[in-house]
Protein backbone atom coordinates (compact mmCIF):
# COMPACT_ATOMS: atom_id res chain seq x y z
CA UNK A 1 0.00 0.00 0.00
CA UNK A 2 1.28 3.61 -0.85
CA UNK A 3 0.57 4.92 2.36
CA UNK A 4 -0.36 3.11 5.72
CA UNK A 5 -1.12 5.82 7.31
CA UNK A 6 -4.83 4.99 9.07
CA UNK A 7 -6.96 7.99 11.50
CA UNK A 8 -8.51 6.85 14.58
CA UNK A 9 -10.01 10.45 15.76
CA UNK A 10 -9.98 9.59 19.58
CA UNK A 11 -9.03 10.65 23.15
CA UNK A 12 -8.77 7.34 23.92
CA UNK A 13 -7.86 5.05 21.09
CA UNK A 14 -5.16 5.29 18.49
CA UNK A 15 -1.84 3.40 19.20
CA UNK A 16 -0.32 0.07 19.67
CA UNK A 17 0.07 -1.37 23.39
CA UNK A 18 2.11 -4.63 23.99
CA UNK A 19 0.08 -5.32 27.53
CA UNK A 20 -3.40 -6.74 28.04
CA UNK A 21 -5.91 -4.83 29.49
CA UNK A 22 -8.59 -6.08 31.21
CA UNK A 23 -11.42 -3.72 31.85
CA UNK A 24 -12.80 -4.87 27.76
CA UNK A 25 -13.29 -8.66 26.59
CA UNK A 26 -12.19 -9.32 23.50
CA UNK A 27 -14.30 -11.04 21.79
CA UNK A 28 -13.19 -11.29 17.76
CA UNK A 29 -16.04 -11.71 15.37
CA UNK A 30 -16.74 -14.61 13.70
CA UNK A 31 -15.84 -15.16 9.62
CA UNK A 32 -16.69 -18.43 7.75
CA UNK A 33 -13.99 -18.73 5.50
CA UNK A 34 -13.27 -22.08 2.92
CA UNK A 35 -10.45 -24.38 2.60
CA UNK A 36 -10.52 -25.94 -0.69
CA UNK A 37 -8.78 -28.90 -2.47
CA UNK A 38 -9.27 -30.77 -5.91
CA UNK A 39 -12.48 -32.36 -4.53
CA UNK A 40 -14.35 -29.56 -3.07
CA UNK A 41 -14.35 -27.07 -0.46
CA UNK A 42 -15.08 -27.07 3.21
CA UNK A 43 -16.51 -24.38 5.55
CA UNK A 44 -13.79 -23.19 8.38
CA UNK A 45 -15.52 -21.19 11.13
CA UNK A 46 -12.29 -18.71 11.78
CA UNK A 47 -12.68 -15.12 13.07
CA UNK A 48 -11.09 -11.57 12.63
CA UNK A 49 -9.13 -9.15 15.08
CA UNK A 50 -8.32 -5.56 14.83
CA UNK A 51 -5.32 -3.95 14.54
CA UNK A 52 -4.01 -2.45 17.71
CA UNK A 53 -3.31 0.88 16.14
CA UNK A 54 -7.30 1.40 16.92
CA UNK A 55 -7.20 0.19 20.57
CA UNK A 56 -7.69 2.40 23.92
CA UNK A 57 -3.42 2.46 25.34
CA UNK A 58 -3.86 3.33 28.51
CA UNK A 59 -1.53 3.49 31.63
CA UNK A 60 -1.91 -0.30 33.80
CA UNK A 61 -2.40 1.81 36.58
CA UNK A 62 -5.12 4.64 36.96
CA UNK A 63 -6.08 3.96 33.74
CA UNK A 64 -4.79 7.21 32.00
CA UNK A 65 -4.07 7.45 28.22
CA UNK A 66 -0.23 6.56 27.14
CA UNK A 67 -1.54 8.67 24.13
CA UNK A 68 -3.22 11.45 23.01
CA UNK A 69 -4.51 12.79 20.15
CA UNK A 70 -1.05 12.60 18.02
CA UNK A 71 1.28 12.83 21.37
CA UNK A 72 2.78 10.44 23.98
CA UNK A 73 2.40 10.51 27.62
CA UNK A 74 6.52 11.28 28.48
CA UNK A 75 5.03 10.71 32.14
CA UNK A 76 4.39 7.08 31.49
CA UNK A 77 5.98 6.80 28.40
CA UNK A 78 9.55 8.59 29.08
CA UNK A 79 11.10 5.62 26.39
CA UNK A 80 10.12 2.93 24.54
CA UNK A 81 10.91 0.20 27.36
CA UNK A 82 9.24 1.93 29.84
CA UNK A 83 6.49 2.67 27.84
CA UNK A 84 6.03 -0.83 26.93
CA UNK A 85 6.09 -2.18 30.55
CA UNK A 86 3.92 0.41 31.61
CA UNK A 87 0.55 0.89 28.96
CA UNK A 88 -1.94 -1.95 28.17
CA UNK A 89 -4.61 -1.76 25.43
CA UNK A 90 -7.86 -3.37 26.12
CA UNK A 91 -10.65 -5.50 24.08
CA UNK A 92 -12.60 -3.90 21.43
CA UNK A 93 -16.27 -3.12 20.97
CA UNK A 94 -16.40 -3.77 16.95
CA UNK A 95 -19.62 -2.83 16.23
CA UNK A 96 -20.41 0.34 18.06
CA UNK A 97 -17.04 1.70 18.18
CA UNK A 98 -15.00 0.61 14.85
CA UNK A 99 -18.00 -0.01 12.81
CA UNK A 100 -17.24 -3.95 11.93
CA UNK A 101 -19.38 -6.57 11.77
CA UNK A 102 -19.47 -10.02 10.29
CA UNK A 103 -22.29 -12.38 9.51
CA UNK A 104 -21.80 -15.98 8.24
CA UNK A 105 -18.89 -15.39 5.31
CA UNK A 106 -19.16 -11.97 5.17
CA UNK A 107 -17.10 -8.45 6.73
CA UNK A 108 -18.50 -5.04 6.03
CA UNK A 109 -16.16 -2.47 7.33
CA UNK A 110 -17.79 1.04 7.82
CA UNK A 111 -15.23 3.99 7.01
CA UNK A 112 -16.69 6.31 9.96
CA UNK A 113 -18.60 5.41 12.98
CA UNK A 114 -19.71 7.88 15.22
CA UNK A 115 -20.57 7.14 18.92
CA UNK A 116 -18.89 8.91 21.93
CA UNK A 117 -15.72 9.16 19.90
CA UNK A 118 -15.35 9.41 15.69
CA UNK A 119 -13.64 6.37 14.47
CA UNK A 120 -12.24 6.65 10.83
CA UNK A 121 -11.25 3.43 9.00
CA UNK A 122 -10.35 0.16 10.13
CA UNK A 123 -7.21 -2.55 9.61
CA UNK A 124 -8.14 -6.69 10.44
CA UNK A 125 -7.16 -9.56 10.24
CA UNK A 126 -7.56 -13.21 10.02
CA UNK A 127 -7.30 -15.53 13.09
CA UNK A 128 -6.48 -18.69 12.94
CA UNK A 129 -9.00 -21.64 13.20
CA UNK A 130 -9.45 -22.67 16.60
CA UNK A 131 -7.25 -20.30 17.73
CA UNK A 132 -7.40 -16.81 19.69
CA UNK A 133 -3.64 -16.31 19.37
CA UNK A 134 -2.36 -16.93 16.28
CA UNK A 135 -3.22 -15.53 13.06
CA UNK A 136 -4.01 -17.79 9.82
CA UNK A 137 -0.76 -17.90 7.84
CA UNK A 138 -1.07 -18.21 4.01
CA UNK A 139 1.31 -20.57 2.15
CA UNK A 140 0.16 -19.34 -1.11
CA UNK A 141 2.75 -20.41 -3.86
CA UNK A 142 0.72 -23.09 -6.54
CA UNK A 143 -2.43 -21.99 -5.12
CA UNK A 144 -5.32 -19.65 -5.64
CA UNK A 145 -7.26 -17.13 -3.35
CA UNK A 146 -10.81 -16.22 -4.22
CA UNK A 147 -13.02 -13.67 -2.58
CA UNK A 148 -16.59 -11.86 -3.40
CA UNK A 149 -16.37 -8.17 -2.83
CA UNK A 150 -18.86 -5.28 -3.04
CA UNK A 151 -17.18 -1.59 -3.26
CA UNK A 152 -20.23 -0.16 -4.68
CA UNK A 153 -19.88 2.53 -1.71
CA UNK A 154 -16.36 3.55 -1.93
CA UNK A 155 -15.39 6.58 -3.93
CA UNK A 156 -12.48 8.39 -5.27
CA UNK A 157 -9.97 8.83 -2.36
CA UNK A 158 -11.09 5.27 -0.85
CA UNK A 159 -9.34 2.17 -0.37
CA UNK A 160 -10.92 -1.58 0.77
CA UNK A 161 -7.60 -3.00 0.74
CA UNK A 162 -7.24 -6.95 0.76
CA UNK A 163 -3.29 -7.66 0.96
CA UNK A 164 -1.18 -10.13 2.86
CA UNK A 165 1.57 -9.05 4.79
CA UNK A 166 4.49 -11.11 6.74
CA UNK A 167 3.76 -10.56 10.07
CA UNK A 168 4.63 -13.41 12.65
CA UNK A 169 1.99 -15.59 13.25
CA UNK A 170 2.10 -14.93 17.31
CA UNK A 171 1.76 -11.07 16.16
CA UNK A 172 5.72 -11.25 17.86
CA UNK A 173 4.62 -12.35 21.29
CA UNK A 174 7.06 -15.40 21.76
CA UNK A 175 10.51 -13.32 19.76
CA UNK A 176 9.80 -9.90 21.75
CA UNK A 177 9.38 -10.95 25.69
CA UNK A 178 8.18 -7.32 25.95
CA UNK A 179 4.65 -7.99 24.23
CA UNK A 180 2.07 -9.56 26.00
CA UNK A 181 -0.89 -9.03 24.32
CA UNK A 182 0.12 -10.74 20.37
CA UNK A 183 -2.11 -11.91 17.99
CA UNK A 184 -5.36 -11.45 20.00
CA UNK A 185 -4.83 -8.02 20.18
CA UNK A 186 -3.56 -7.41 16.34
CA UNK A 187 -0.15 -6.91 17.04
CA UNK A 188 3.04 -6.82 15.23
CA UNK A 189 2.23 -5.27 11.67
CA UNK A 190 4.20 -4.51 9.14
CA UNK A 191 4.46 -3.74 5.32
CA UNK A 192 6.42 -2.39 2.37
CA UNK A 193 6.18 0.93 2.95
CA UNK A 194 8.21 0.88 6.18
CA UNK A 195 5.42 2.56 8.43
CA UNK A 196 6.66 4.65 10.84
CA UNK A 197 3.15 5.68 12.15
CA UNK A 198 3.39 2.36 14.57
CA UNK A 199 3.25 3.06 18.31
CA UNK A 200 4.89 -0.02 18.71
CA UNK A 201 7.42 -2.11 17.12
CA UNK A 202 9.22 -5.37 18.26
CA UNK A 203 7.60 -4.85 21.46
CA UNK A 204 8.44 -1.33 22.31
CA UNK A 205 7.17 2.03 21.94
CA UNK A 206 8.03 4.06 18.26
CA UNK A 207 7.95 7.22 20.47
CA UNK A 208 11.68 8.28 20.07
CA UNK A 209 11.51 11.23 18.01
CA UNK A 210 8.20 11.14 17.56
CA UNK A 211 6.81 13.82 15.19
CA UNK A 212 3.18 14.77 15.16
CA UNK A 213 1.37 14.78 11.43
CA UNK A 214 0.51 18.18 10.66
CA UNK A 215 -2.69 16.85 8.49
CA UNK A 216 -4.19 14.06 11.05
CA UNK A 217 -4.80 14.58 14.75
CA UNK A 218 -4.55 11.32 15.22
CA UNK A 219 -1.21 10.28 13.63
CA UNK A 220 2.81 10.88 13.74
CA UNK A 221 5.84 9.43 13.38
CA UNK A 222 8.49 8.03 15.02
CA UNK A 223 12.38 6.89 14.90
CA UNK A 224 11.65 3.50 13.39
CA UNK A 225 9.51 1.76 10.57
CA UNK A 226 8.44 -1.58 10.20
CA UNK A 227 9.43 -3.28 7.00
CA UNK A 228 8.15 -6.51 5.74
CA UNK A 229 7.07 -8.00 2.11
CA UNK A 230 3.88 -6.74 0.85
CA UNK A 231 1.08 -8.65 -1.25
CA UNK A 232 -1.10 -6.71 -2.37
CA UNK A 233 -4.01 -8.58 -3.71
CA UNK A 234 -6.45 -5.95 -3.90
CA UNK A 235 -6.70 -2.07 -3.68
CA UNK A 236 -10.16 -0.34 -4.68
CA UNK A 237 -12.92 1.61 -4.98
CA UNK A 238 -15.56 2.05 -7.05
CA UNK A 239 -13.64 3.74 -9.74
CA UNK A 240 -10.15 2.17 -10.13
CA UNK A 241 -8.28 -1.30 -8.26
CA UNK A 242 -4.54 -2.56 -8.37
CA UNK A 243 -2.93 -5.74 -7.60
CA UNK A 244 0.48 -5.09 -6.57
CA UNK A 245 3.70 -7.17 -4.88
CA UNK A 246 5.81 -5.57 -3.03
CA UNK A 247 9.63 -7.60 -2.22
CA UNK A 248 11.64 -6.57 0.66
CA UNK A 249 15.54 -7.51 1.74
CA UNK A 250 15.11 -9.62 4.32
CA UNK A 251 11.77 -11.87 5.96
CA UNK A 252 9.77 -11.01 8.11
CA UNK A 253 9.12 -7.57 10.21
CA UNK A 254 12.34 -5.47 10.38
CA UNK A 255 12.72 -2.83 12.38
CA UNK A 256 14.30 0.21 10.29
CA UNK A 257 15.64 3.44 10.94
CA UNK A 258 17.03 6.42 8.75
CA UNK A 259 17.45 5.35 4.89
CA UNK A 260 16.72 1.77 5.21
CA UNK A 261 12.79 3.21 5.91
CA UNK A 262 13.01 5.26 2.31
CA UNK A 263 13.55 8.49 5.00
CA UNK A 264 14.58 11.38 2.17
CA UNK A 265 14.77 8.88 -0.45
CA UNK A 266 12.20 6.55 -1.00
CA UNK A 267 14.31 3.72 -3.25
CA UNK A 268 16.91 3.20 -0.28
CA UNK A 269 14.28 1.61 1.60
CA UNK A 270 14.75 -1.47 2.19
CA UNK A 271 11.39 -2.44 -0.03
CA UNK A 272 9.77 -2.00 -3.03
CA UNK A 273 7.42 0.53 -2.26
CA UNK A 274 5.94 1.28 -5.77
CA UNK A 275 5.98 -2.30 -6.76
CA UNK A 276 4.71 -3.63 -9.83
CA UNK A 277 1.24 -3.12 -10.18
CA UNK A 278 -1.58 -4.14 -12.56
CA UNK A 279 -4.31 -1.38 -12.64
CA UNK A 280 -6.28 -1.45 -15.74
CA UNK A 281 -7.07 2.09 -16.51
CA UNK A 282 -3.08 2.79 -15.92
CA UNK A 283 -2.43 -0.21 -18.95
CA UNK A 284 -4.77 1.56 -20.89
CA UNK A 285 -8.03 0.27 -21.04
CA UNK A 286 -10.48 2.89 -19.53
CA UNK A 287 -13.81 0.85 -19.93
CA UNK A 288 -12.61 -2.52 -18.26
CA UNK A 289 -13.23 -2.05 -14.31
CA UNK A 290 -15.93 0.71 -13.40
CA UNK A 291 -19.70 1.07 -12.16
CA UNK A 292 -21.52 0.03 -15.57
CA UNK A 293 -18.03 -1.43 -17.12
CA UNK A 294 -16.91 -5.19 -17.88
CA UNK A 295 -16.44 -5.57 -14.23
CA UNK A 296 -19.03 -3.75 -13.08
CA UNK A 297 -18.19 -2.09 -9.51
CA UNK A 298 -21.78 -1.07 -9.04
CA UNK A 299 -22.63 -4.90 -8.45
CA UNK A 300 -20.55 -7.64 -6.33
CA UNK A 301 -17.57 -9.22 -8.16
CA UNK A 302 -15.51 -12.59 -7.56
CA UNK A 303 -12.01 -11.83 -7.59
CA UNK A 304 -9.58 -14.61 -8.24
CA UNK A 305 -5.56 -14.40 -7.95
CA UNK A 306 -3.36 -16.97 -8.83
CA UNK A 307 0.54 -17.59 -7.78
CA UNK A 308 1.80 -20.12 -10.70
CA UNK A 309 5.29 -21.51 -9.70
CA UNK A 310 8.26 -22.51 -12.35
CA UNK A 311 8.07 -26.24 -12.02
CA UNK A 312 4.26 -26.70 -11.01
CA UNK A 313 4.96 -27.49 -7.70
CA UNK A 314 4.44 -25.59 -4.08
CA UNK A 315 8.03 -25.72 -3.52
CA UNK A 316 9.08 -23.51 -7.06
CA UNK A 317 9.92 -20.36 -7.30
CA UNK A 318 7.08 -17.45 -7.98
CA UNK A 319 6.90 -16.66 -11.86
CA UNK A 320 3.62 -15.36 -12.39
CA UNK A 321 0.81 -13.74 -10.76
CA UNK A 322 -2.78 -14.08 -12.69
CA UNK A 323 -5.92 -12.36 -11.85
CA UNK A 324 -9.57 -13.36 -12.99
CA UNK A 325 -13.01 -11.96 -12.58
CA UNK A 326 -16.38 -13.74 -11.85
CA UNK A 327 -19.13 -11.26 -12.08
CA UNK A 328 -23.36 -12.49 -13.22
CA UNK A 329 -22.25 -16.15 -13.81
CA UNK A 330 -19.50 -15.22 -16.20
CA UNK A 331 -15.38 -15.78 -15.93
CA UNK A 332 -13.68 -12.50 -16.89
CA UNK A 333 -10.29 -12.78 -17.86
CA UNK A 334 -7.90 -9.56 -16.70
CA UNK A 335 -7.35 -6.30 -19.40
CA UNK A 336 -4.73 -7.10 -21.95
CA UNK A 337 -2.41 -3.98 -21.40
CA UNK A 338 -3.12 -1.08 -24.32
CA UNK A 339 0.67 0.60 -23.33
CA UNK A 340 2.54 0.70 -26.66
CA UNK A 341 5.25 -2.04 -26.24
CA UNK A 342 3.92 -3.27 -23.31
CA UNK A 343 2.25 -6.57 -23.88
CA UNK A 344 0.34 -8.94 -21.17
CA UNK A 345 -2.34 -9.01 -18.64
CA UNK A 346 -0.45 -10.78 -16.11
CA UNK A 347 2.38 -9.98 -13.71
CA UNK A 348 5.76 -11.52 -14.72
CA UNK A 349 9.50 -9.75 -13.95
CA UNK A 350 9.60 -9.65 -17.86
CA UNK A 351 6.26 -7.62 -18.09
CA UNK A 352 7.06 -5.47 -14.55
CA UNK A 353 10.40 -4.69 -16.24
CA UNK A 354 8.87 -3.52 -19.96
CA UNK A 355 6.38 -1.75 -17.61
CA UNK A 356 8.61 0.27 -15.83
CA UNK A 357 10.38 1.37 -19.05
CA UNK A 358 7.41 2.41 -20.33
CA UNK A 359 6.26 4.53 -17.58
CA UNK A 360 9.84 6.29 -16.93
CA UNK A 361 9.85 4.80 -13.42
CA UNK A 362 12.69 3.21 -11.42
CA UNK A 363 12.77 -0.80 -10.88
CA UNK A 364 12.80 -1.41 -7.56
CA UNK A 365 11.16 -4.20 -7.97
CA UNK A 366 13.92 -6.24 -9.63
CA UNK A 367 16.49 -4.29 -7.09
CA UNK A 368 14.82 -5.78 -4.41
CA UNK A 369 14.49 -9.37 -6.06
CA UNK A 370 11.05 -9.20 -7.52
CA UNK A 371 8.95 -12.84 -8.10
CA UNK A 372 11.69 -15.03 -6.33
CA UNK A 373 11.21 -13.02 -3.09
CA UNK A 374 7.77 -12.68 -3.33
CA UNK A 375 7.34 -16.17 -4.17
CA UNK A 376 9.62 -16.85 -0.56
CA UNK A 377 6.85 -14.78 1.43
CA UNK A 378 4.12 -16.77 0.08
CA UNK A 379 6.21 -20.11 0.85
CA UNK A 380 6.92 -18.96 4.19
CA UNK A 381 3.68 -17.98 5.05
CA UNK A 382 1.63 -14.70 5.46
CA UNK A 383 -0.96 -12.99 7.14
CA UNK A 384 -4.39 -11.58 5.26
CA UNK A 385 -5.05 -7.78 5.92
CA UNK A 386 -8.86 -6.20 5.62
CA UNK A 387 -8.93 -3.13 5.63
CA UNK A 388 -10.95 0.58 4.45
CA UNK A 389 -8.69 3.81 4.71
CA UNK A 390 -8.46 7.53 2.81
CA UNK A 391 -4.91 8.75 2.59
CA UNK A 392 -3.26 11.61 4.69
CA UNK A 393 0.09 11.09 2.90
CA UNK A 394 -1.28 11.25 -1.20
CA UNK A 395 -4.75 11.44 -1.45
CA UNK A 396 -5.11 7.86 -2.73
CA UNK A 397 -4.19 9.53 -6.04
CA UNK A 398 -1.86 6.50 -6.55
CA UNK A 399 -4.97 4.26 -7.15
CA UNK A 400 -7.78 6.49 -9.03
CA UNK A 401 -6.28 10.13 -10.28
CA UNK A 402 -3.61 11.22 -12.23
CA UNK A 403 -0.45 10.50 -10.25
CA UNK A 404 1.94 12.38 -9.28
CA UNK A 405 -0.62 15.75 -10.02
CA UNK A 406 2.66 17.47 -11.51
CA UNK A 407 2.66 15.22 -14.48
CA UNK A 408 0.97 15.08 -17.61
CA UNK A 409 -2.12 13.01 -17.28
CA UNK A 410 -1.82 12.22 -21.41
CA UNK A 411 1.46 10.45 -20.53
CA UNK A 412 1.76 6.73 -19.93
CA UNK A 413 1.24 5.15 -16.33
CA UNK A 414 0.05 8.95 -14.91
CA UNK A 415 -3.56 8.16 -15.06
CA UNK A 416 -4.35 5.38 -12.82
CA UNK A 417 -8.61 6.09 -13.54
CA UNK A 418 -11.24 9.20 -13.78
CA UNK A 419 -10.82 10.73 -10.65
CA UNK A 420 -9.83 14.54 -10.15
CA UNK A 421 -6.53 15.38 -9.32
CA UNK A 422 -7.92 17.74 -6.67
CA UNK A 423 -10.06 14.71 -5.13
CA UNK A 424 -9.13 12.30 -2.16
CA UNK A 425 -8.80 15.32 0.61
CA UNK A 426 -8.85 13.21 3.70
CA UNK A 427 -11.28 15.89 5.58
CA UNK A 428 -13.50 16.02 2.69
CA UNK A 429 -13.57 12.47 2.27
CA UNK A 430 -14.44 11.90 6.11
CA UNK A 431 -16.93 14.91 5.79
CA UNK A 432 -18.69 14.14 2.80
CA UNK A 433 -18.52 10.31 2.25
CA UNK A 434 -18.53 8.75 6.07
CA UNK A 435 -21.24 6.44 5.27
CA UNK A 436 -19.01 4.86 2.60
CA UNK A 437 -18.44 1.20 3.49
CA UNK A 438 -16.54 -2.27 2.12
CA UNK A 439 -17.69 -5.83 2.19
CA UNK A 440 -15.50 -8.61 1.90
CA UNK A 441 -16.74 -12.22 1.53
CA UNK A 442 -17.02 -15.79 0.44
CA UNK A 443 -13.21 -15.96 1.30
CA UNK A 444 -11.89 -19.50 -0.31
CA UNK A 445 -7.83 -20.49 -1.11
CA UNK A 446 -6.80 -23.70 -1.77
CA UNK A 447 -4.60 -25.36 -5.19
CA UNK A 448 -5.28 -24.14 -8.89
CA UNK A 449 -8.25 -24.38 -10.05
CA UNK A 450 -9.95 -25.46 -6.71
CA UNK A 451 -11.97 -22.42 -5.72
CA UNK A 452 -14.13 -21.44 -8.43
CA UNK A 453 -15.04 -22.97 -12.01
CA UNK A 454 -14.76 -21.01 -15.00
CA UNK A 455 -17.50 -20.31 -17.42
Amino acid sequence: MLSAALAFSSLLIGARAQLAGDLTAEKHPALQVSKCTASGCTTSAQSVVIDANWRWLHNKVGYSNCYTGNTWNETVCPDGKTCAANCALDGADYSKTYGITTSGNSLKLNFVTKGDNTNVGSRTYLMAAGSETKYEMFKLLNKEFTFDVDVSKLPCGLNGALYFSEMAEDGGMSKFSTNKAGAKYGTGYCDAQCPRDMKFINGEANSEGWNPQSNDKNAGSGKYGACCNEMDIWEANSIASAYTPHPCTGAGLTRCTGSDCGIDDRYASLCDADGCDYNSYRMGDTTFLGPGMTVDTNKVMTVVTQFITTDGSDNGNLKEIKRFYVQGGKTIENSQSKIAGVTGNSLTDDFCAIQKTAFGDKNQFAARGGMKVMGDALKNGMVLVMSIWDDHTANMLWLDAPYPPTKDASEPGVSRGTCSPDSGDPAKVEAEHGDSSVVYSNIKWGPLGSTFKAN
